[in-house]
């Protein structure tokens, strides 16, 4: 059980190198993408709702033997951070998600990506209402940069298309996703260093499994119903693993390693990586716009990496 838990521990209990948490950043952007695509893809065979639950409970069920011996030796380090761990379950694991979800039946894709890109808007604005942190020149052109080349891909290059954006209920649902992701983000500077990440890992999912089982019970009670076979099933298991186990435990290390700044200008890279996979899996075409936000997500990744951090309060 000791090699197995800490076979999940990134960097084996100590913060990745600044180059290694780069890369988890960018493999966490592409897990997530994957998300959005499947999401929006099988619509149709389950409720917001139940994807929510059925994938916190797969990747529970996957990370029970890893996390609870971690947990077990840990309790009294869980018990007295209860607070901080279930404000960090509520918000990061069963609200963002089931936000998420339920906006994209309701909104367009371009709607929808194009909200995910104010994360990073977000994350900024909280920490300096908050704690006064402040942004420095190059971290904000570089913000300002990758934000240009989200809008280049989700406007397919046109400014037509960004005229005519209109907000609905699903975008306002996106949003409230947004602002919960960004405040998890910024919450996650609390998160007990003493506390491995399998522990931590572990009871930020239960938390969100425990809060979703009430809604999820609601939700069946009023005539939801999951269509399962072969789509459902797969698209749970990639829920469970990608998005939710790996994309969390990268998350958390590259936050601890880099700060939540620099770690959400990372997900700039979402709307690439989902024009890539709607290209593989659902057959459409990789235009000269998507190239060029490419070129500007890039150049604002390498622009507001290289600068340092803020200080902290």
């Amino acid at each position: 059980m000791e090699k197995r838990s800490r076979a999940l521990e990134p960097g084996a209990g100590a913060r990745p190198s600044q180059s290694t948490a780069y890369t988890l950043l960018v493999l966490t952007a592409l897990f997530w993408a994957g998300n959005w695509v499947i999401a929006r893809g099988i619509q149709g065979y389950m409720s917001p709702i139940a994807m929510a639950f059925w994938r916190w409970l797969a990747a529970l069920i996957v990370l029970t033997p890893y996390v609870i011996g971690p947990i077990v030796r840990e309790w009294p380090l869980v018990r007295r951070s209860w607070k901080i761990l279930a404000l960090l379950g509520v918000i990061g694991v069963g609200a963002f998600n089931t936000l998420t979800y339920t906006g994209l039946k309701y909104t367009t894709a371009t709607n929808g990506v194009l909200l995910n890109s104010v994360i990073p808007i977000l994350v900024i604005g909280i920490n300096f209402a908050v704690f006064g942190e402040r942004l420095n020149a190059r971290q904000a052109a570089g913000v300002l940069t990758s934000l240009c080349g989200v809008v280049m891909i989700v406007a397919h290059g046109s400014g037509q298309v960004l005229m005519h954006l209109k907000i609905n209920p699903g975008d306002l649902w996106v949003l409230g996703a947004m602002l919960g992701w960004a405040i998890y983000t910024v919450c996650l500077r609390w998160r007990p260093p003493e506390l491995s990440s399998s522990a931590f890992t572990g009871s930020l999912i239960a938390v969100g499994v425990v809060f979703l089982l009430p809604i999820f019970a609601w939700d069946y009670d009023a005539g939801s119903r999951t269509q399962w076979g072969p789509v459902t099933l797969g698209a749970i298991a990639y829920f469970a693993i990608f998005p939710s186990v790996l994309a969390y435990y990268f998350w958390n290390a590259a936050v601890a390693r880099v700060g939540g700044e620099r770690a959400s200008t990372f997900l700039h890279l979402m709307p690439l990586f989902g024009a890539v996979l709607s290209a593989i899996f659902l057959g459409e075409t990789l235009l000269w716009y998507h190239y060029a936000g490419a070129v500007l997500i890039f150049s604002g990744i390498f622009v507001a990496s290289r600068s340092r951090s803020p200080a902290r309060a």
